[in-house]
């Protein structure tokens, strides 16, 4: 099943929808907010970045639906792609946040759950390009790295809740704050369901 040369278009779909959330981590994690209006231009971009990837979702849906043969099952294949798009519109409902709040301070923890969120797309990528080449087993490494880049946030995020009430006395930034690392340690767990279901593709048929 695996030894034809030719591209499965489902790993191709699995492909694009990575390299679609892996585009967006890269572009909210780059972003300089320097004002409110900056916020805007973000929320406005993550937003194209999350419908276009509702879109690919669609176009995944219905090649299923008109295939009768699928490279490995059908349900494996969706549940990966939804995976994905969950990552994608945690952090795009994260920066709505941010513009909700009129919040333009990002703090070191927010940065540090941003770069292993990063991190963890990009393993997400370069597995969904071994996967296209039908290469599963070299998958397992990528799976590995996110799984540990979600216990990092785990860790991240316990620090910044105990600094959070600490140090600040304004409760409105601790509700805001609070709402924020939430929102990013959540994302971090919608990484590691990419992985797990990973680990069950390579299980089932590596």
């Amino acid at each position: 099943m695996f030894s034809s040369k030719k591209e499965d278009p489902f790993f191709t779909a699995l492909l694009k929808v990575a390299k679609n959330v892996n585009e967006a981590a890269h572009y909210a994690d780059d972003f300089k907010i320097t004002g409110v209006a900056d916020l805007k231009e973000l929320s406005v971009t993550l937003k194209k970045y999350e419908t276009d990837g509702d879109s690919l979702i669609h176009e995944l849906i219905q090649m299923l639906n008109k295939s009768f043969m699928t490279p490995i099952e059908r349900e494996d294949i969706l549940e990966l792609a939804v995976r994905m798009d969950d990552i994608l519109d945690g952090v795009e409902g994260c920066i709505a946040h941010f513009e909700m709040f009129s919040l333009t301070e990002v703090d070191d923890y927010m940065r540090d759950f941003l770069k292993y969120i990063v991190l963890s797309t990009d393993e997400i990528a370069t597995a969904m390009e071994h996967l296209t080449n039908k290469k599963l087993i070299n998958m397992r490494e990528h799976a590995i790295l996110i799984k540990d880049y979600e216990r990092k946030c785990d860790e991240v995020l316990r620090t910044s809740i105990k600094q959070l009430f600490l140090h600040e006395k304004d409760p409105i930034r601790i509700i805001q704050f609070k709402d924020i690392y939430e929102q990013l340690e959540e994302v971090a767990d919608y990484c590691q369901n990419v992985a797990n279901s990973m680990d069950t593709i390579i299980m089932r048929n590596a």
